[in-house]
Parts: structure tokens; sequence; C-alpha cells
């Protein structure tokens, strides 16, 4: 494994620095990006695939913000088939949609045809700063403009058109001025709601074909919110720059909180969060420490668990979305870590269905043996966790990373996504 080794508790005080704000963070990137010659790019695809046979690379001549598969129908038993890429720091960002390729399928002249392919793309204006899929056909992608736009998939002729669209859902000083839009940081789909968090503190809660916002909480925080995620269908939870997770009950009236939680001591902003797929109270978020953190959000307010993890800012963490014993984090500093949790390793279960094996074991603490989650015991690192960089050859960000079934997609700045579907072969 590359990288620092986990453990419980805060970070040492060797790793007590912090990172730059947002802005320069973006300007830091771009110089990274810009010596980066694009040739270098190639040896790059090599290596990799010399260290990873299972995953294909597709160069893309722009940096990718976000990479979401598109959700399987319920009963399906095949594993995801398209994905969509949205992209930043670019003259004429684009979102696109690809198909994955056939696996293992040589062309005439000898070419690999396992690498996605491009089927349909539509320019965006702004930065991509979150996207997710409200159902099969429709996208949510929030800008940096603070404009929010549900683009539709037209799976007849491959194309892509701005479906509805939210302008200035976030904004600094006045909507209705030319300029002061505030970036639209986060989206969270429960289709037909769509909720939307940005760098004006404000949370708007959408509806699918509903032309104004059903709700709006303006100064939700007095800090930048990073990003949103259902707790429940009523219940919403958003992380800040100041290193506070706030759950929000939207059946109240009251635009306050109805809870706060935070990390103690240096108030390190949180950049994502994921609930745990089958247990509501279980939470990860990961920040600009690169720490992770798992959350109980029943009991008190600090974090179960704190992971030495990346180097540099945490940028996205997802739970296995049917096998949440896995977890997956991508930083800043290249890396893409696969944290499994499984109590028995060497099992390696279908990932093709829903549902899966128990994400849960019996604790030998407890007397009655009560079912508790691996991520909630008091050291999850000491003799149960397997972690495992699945970029061997770091370069730039990891910006983005979604997984499905047995499927992996991650996103970089290097100008590159990557596809590995078979995962847990």
């Amino acid at each position: 494994m590359a990288g620092p080794g986990p453990g419980p508790g805060p970070s040492p005080p060797g790793r007590a620095h912090r990172r730059a704000p947002s802005l320069s963070l973006r300007a830091r990137r771009r110089a990274a990006a810009n010596q980066q010659a694009r040739g270098g790019a190639g040896g790059s695809r090599r290596a990799a695939g010399a260290a990873m046979e299972d995953v294909c690379a597709k160069f893309v001549s722009q940096k990718i913000s976000k990479t979401r598969w598109r959700p399987l129908p319920a009963a399906a038993l095949q594993p995801p088939d398209l994905f969509a890429t949205g992209s930043w720091d670019n003259e004429d960002n684009r979102i696109s949609i690809w198909s994955v390729g056939e696996l293992g399928n040589v062309g005439l002249g000898g070419e690999y045809q396992g690498e996605p392919q491009l089927l349909c793309d539509i320019r965006h204006n702004g930065d991509v700063m979150d996207m997710q899929f409200l159902d099969q056909e429709r996208i949510v992608v929030a800008s940096s403009t603070g404009t929010v736009t549900v683009f539709r998939h037209h799976q007849n002729n491959q194309t892509l058109s701005a479906n509805q669209r939210w302008e200035k859902a976030h904004y600094h000083v006045d909507q209705n001025t030319s300029c002061g839009g505030a970036a639209c940081t986060g989206v969270i789909c429960n289709n037909p709601e769509i909720v939307t968090v940005g760098e004006d503190g404000r949370i708007n809660l959408f509806r699918a074909d509903q032309k104004d916002a059903v709700r709006t909480i303006d100064n939700a925080d007095s800090s930048t919110l990073h990003a949103v995620t259902f707790l429940r269908t009523t219940e919403i939870l958003t992380v800040n720059s100041i290193g506070q997770l706030k759950i929000w009950d939207l059946r109240q009236q009251r635009n306050e909180p109805s809870q706060i939680l935070s990390l103690t001591g240096d108030r390190v902003p949180l950049h994502c969060v994921d609930r745990h797929p089958n247990q509501q109270h279980i939470v990860a978020t990961g920040g600009q420490d690169g720490m992770l953190s798992i959350w109980d959000i029943r009991q008190g307010t600090m974090p179960v668990s704190l992971l030495n993890a990346h180097e540099a800012e945490m940028w996205e963490v997802h739970f296995h979305p049917s096998n949440p014993d896995h977890l997956f984090t991508c930083s800043e500093d290249g890396s893409l870590w696969h944290w499994d949790t499984s109590t028995d390793i060497s099992e390696k279960p279908s990932f093709l269905h829903q549902g899966g094996r128990s994400t849960t074991y019996f604790s030998h603490s407890t007397i009655n043996q009560s079912v508790v989650s691996a991520w909630l015991s008091n050291d999850p690192t000491k003799d149960r966790m397997e972690i495992t960089n699945l970029i061997p050859n770091q370069t730039l960000s990891v910006n983005s990373l979604d997984i499905l079934g047995p499927c992996l997609v991650y996103g970089t700045d290097a100008e590159a996504i990557y596809v590995n579907r078979q995962l847990f072969a």
C-alpha cells in the first residue's frame, strides 16, 4: 500500500499543516497540470496498464472534475455500461456520456477496444462542480457560475440537451445582477427532489419539472457548504468549510439545523460526505487534511474514528452502494484508496446483484452478540481493514470516482478517465 499507514485518532503534529483556500488551490492545480506535458500522459497510461491490467484509460484533452455511473434499473443483473463525466478549468467545459466499450475485444488493426467510447457531449457554462443522475435519462449538474442544469440524454439518437435550468440558484449579493453568482458546490438527488448547496451558504430544494425552488434556506451557513447527502427522504446532511456537519429536517419550517456535529481542534474544511447505504446513522467525510472521518450521528458530536489517509485534500468518499464494507476515497495527491472492512478478506462475493452479502459482523465485545457495523468499532483498522491504493503511479489530482457493482470509474487532472470493470476479481 502506498502512502501513510492508517491509524485511529487525530493526525500527528507533523501533519498539522493546512492547505490554502480553494482559490489558491485552483491556481496550484493549474500550475501543476501545466507543468506536465501532454506527451507524458501516454507514458503514464502504459505504466498504469502494466500495473493494473483490468483498467482502461482514455485521454480526453480536458481535466475531469466529475465521473458518475448511470444508475441501473432496479432488477438489473448486468454491470453498469454507461457513465457521465464533467470537466473543469478548460476553455470549453463539457458534459459527456460514455459507454464502457466491449471488454477484451481487439479490433482489426490490433487496437484494444476496451477503452470508453464517447456517445455524445454538450457544452457546459462554467466548471462542473458536482453531478448526479436524477434517473436513467437525466443528469443534474452544478456549475461554478451558481446555475443548476438538468441535462437529458436522448438514447434513441445519442444526443444531450438542456432539459431545465435554474439560473443563479446560488449567488452572493443579488440574484438578478449580471455577475455575483456563487459556485454551486454540491447536488444530491432523490427523484423528483434535488437539493443543492453552495459557496453562498444557501440550501435549495428543487423539484424536477418545477420552475421555482420548493424551498430555500438562505442563510443556512455563514461559511461555504461543500457537499450534501440525503440521510432519509425528509432529512439532509451538509458539510462546510469549518469542519461542521449539519443535519436539516426538511419537514420543519425553521431554517435551523436539527443537529450539529464537528471536528474538534483545527476547523479543517470538509469537502465530501457519503452516507452508509443500509445504516443511515453512519456517515463518512473527507477534508482538506486528507483524513477520513467516520461518524455515528446518533452518538455525540464528534467522529467515531479518524483515519490517516491521503497526503492532500480528499475530494470524494463513497461507500459501495450494495456492499458498504467497502469504501473508496480519492485525493489531490493522485491516489485512490479502497478501504475493505469485510470480515473475511479472502471472501470474494458476487457484486453483480443488489443486496450482496450481509454488511454486518458480530461484535465479540458485547455480551448479547448484537450486530454492529464494522465501521463503528473503536479501532476499525486493528485487524479488520485492508487498504489498497488502486493507482500505483500517482500523478495529478484524482478529482472524482464512482462505484457500482464490480465497476469503478475515476477522472483526473491529467486529462484522463479510467474504468476498472473487474474491481473484485
